[in-house]
Order: structure tokens, then C-alpha cells, then sequence
């Protein structure tokens, strides 16, 4: 059954909210332009972010060096500014995914691979895990993926009361229910009734629940939740990879389910999970959310890999 979205509350209208709507009016207007538009602005923004947030930059820069060691300085350069200019389009490809039109994401090039997986599982009883990473148009493939299967989220809850309520009443528009990243007894229910699910556990929660686990061969904590989900859900877990094209339109590709999964040793399993998304941002490395400090949180005894 299809999750009710949030009510809305009086409290939202406080003024320490005003800024959050005033920014929802933005995203509201730019998801009114059309996708070939929004895709040249969005390079544009990125030139722009290159140039203004220097911090972003090291970062991405860092992330970069630590995972393509081999590449030669000349060639990291040429990968950083391309990373650079492609993350302005995730500002406008999350825009439209929130609250573009259905006519307008209908016209959305895009090709499906592998959905004969997720039917064959479902036809089996099983419920789906769709195992994705931080890539700059996540968001915007989840929802084309919803024209073709009812599909759950997992997220983070955001700071802002107002924004929190906004967008998750968008994302409801076309997703069948989010999940707070908490809220596991709930996903695992979901799960059980056949459910789909798609989330990316890519990125540094510094939580309980994380373990060290090799990304790109540099140990990166990394959060247990695929290994426990599937192991309380029975559900399948499958590989879900997605690129922009060439020419403007999305490849979105569902793997097989992974094989023996879960197994008895919870780290063994993240670190297959980190294969498959290592793997993934090897065919699209331009694309992939380097902006994020992956390896903030360091094993005991180990520097850190981000300067202060």
C-alpha cells in the first residue's frame, strides 16, 4: 500500500523556515524548464562551483588521487574538471526529478537493461534491493525507473522542517514510500510484502553500523544496512547502475541478484557491495559524487586523508 505523504502543519510557515520556502520556489520554477536546457545550465552551474567552492574542489580533487592512483597528473586534471562541470547538472537533475512535470519526464530519453531481473524475483516472492551509489543524477533515474516498477526509497532526513515535508511530498508524487535510513523495521516490512527498494550505502555515516571495507583499495567505512535488509528480508540484492549519455539521455541498467547473499561474515558482504559500486563508478567516473569526503572517518592508528 502506497505510503500517505506527510500532513502539512501550521508550524511550517515560522519564519525561520521562509528561506527553505523561498528556495522551493526555485527548484519549483527550474524544474519548469525543459531537460535539454536544464542539462546546459546545470554544466554552467558547474563552472561556476569549480571556481567558487575551492573546498569541494580539494576534496574532489583528493578523492580523485586516492582512487586513481595510476592515472598521470594531466589525466586526474582532465577528470577533476569534468567531474567539476557534470556536478552543477545534479543542482537542476534534482530539481526536475522532485518536481518536474510527468509529461516532461515521459520525454526524458532513457534505456533500460536488465529489468527481467527484478521481474523474474518478484515473480518468485522475493522482495528487491536496488543497490546504487551517489552518481550526480540519482535521483532524477530513480524517479524514471518509478515509470516502470513501484519502487521505495531510503534518505536522510533533512534539517529543515519545511524543506523535509516539500520534498518528501514530491518524491511521494512517484515513489511508492521513503524511508528515514532509521526506519529499518519499516523497510524490512516493506521488503517482505515484495517490495522494491533503492538506496546507495556510498557514502561516510560515521555510525555504529559501519564497518572498514576496501573502496577503490583504500578502507572506507562503510554502513552494514544492505547485509542486515537482506538478511531479515529475504530479499534479493541487485547491482542498479546508471549513466548520463552522450546525448543527453540516461542508460539505467539492473544487474543480476548477487549470488549467496547474505552470507555469515557482515564484512565479506560490504565488501562485495563496495566491489559493485567501485565497479559501476569505473564505467562513469566523471559522474560520481567525488564531493564527498568518502574516507573521512580513518581505521584506529591511521592519518587522516583530508587535510584540517
Amino acid at each position: 500500500m502506497p505510503q500517505a505523504a506527510p500532513p502539512f502543519r501550521t508550524a511550517l510557515l515560522a519564519p525561520h523556515h521562509w528561506p527553505a520556502w523561498i528556495g522551493l520556489g526555485l527548484i519549483r520554477l527550474v524544474a519548469l524548464l525543459p531537460h535539454g536546457l536544464l542539462l546546459r545550465i546545470g554544466r554552467v552551474l558547474g563552472a561556476i562551483t569549480a571556481r567558487v567552492f575551492g573546498e569541494r574542489r580539494r576534496i574532489a580533487a583528493r578523492n580523485i588521487e586516492l582512487c586513481f592512483p595510476a592515472l598521470a597528473p594531466d589525466e586526474r586534471a582532465r577528470l577533476l574538471h569534468e567531474n567539476l562541470r557534470d556536478s552543477g547538472t545534479l543542482l537542476v537533475e534534482f530539481a526536475l526529478a522532485w518536481m518536474g512535470a510527468r509529461r516532461a519526464i515521459e520525454r526524458i530519453p532513457v534505456v533500460f537493461e536488465g529489468l527481467h531481473h527484478l521481474e523474474r524475483a518478484r515473480a518468485d516472492g522475493h522482495g528487491v534491493l536496488l543497490v546504487g551509489a551517489h552518481f550526480s543524477h540519482l535521483e532524477l533515474c530513480a524517479r524514471l525507473v518509478s515509470q516502470r516498477i513501484a519502487i521505495a526509497g531510503m534518505y536522510r532526513e533533512h534539517a529543515d522542517a519545511a524543506f523535509e515535508w516539500a520534498i518528501k511530498r514530491a518524491r511521494l508524487r512517484y515513489a511508492d514510500a521513503m524511508f528515514e535510513k532509521n526506519e529499518l523495521r519499516q523497510t524490512v516490512r516493506y521488503l517482505r510484502g515484495g517490495g522494491t527498494v533503492w538506496y546507495a550505502p556510498d557514502q561516510d555515516m560515521r555510525g555504529k553500523d559501519a564497518v572498514f571495507a576496501p573502496f577503490f583499495g583504500v578502507q572506507a567505512a562503510t554502513i552494514t544496512a544492505t547485509h542486515h535488509l537482506a538478511r531479515l528480508s529475504g530479499a534479493k540484492v541487485m547491482p542498479f547502475f546508471h549513466r548520463r549519455t552522450p546525448d543527453g539521455g540516461y542508460a539505467i541498467r539492473l544487474e543480476a541478484p548477487l549470488d549467496a547473499f547474505p552470507g555469515d561474515d557482515v564484512v565479506a558482504d560490504t565488501a562485495r557491495v563496495n566491489a559493485c559500486i567501485e565497479r559501476m563508478v569505473r564505467e562513469a567516473p566523471e559522474q560520481y559524487l567525488w564531493l564527498h569526503k568518502r574516507f573521512k572517518t580513518r581505521p584506529p592508528g591511521e592519518p587522516a586523508l583530508y587535510d584540517p
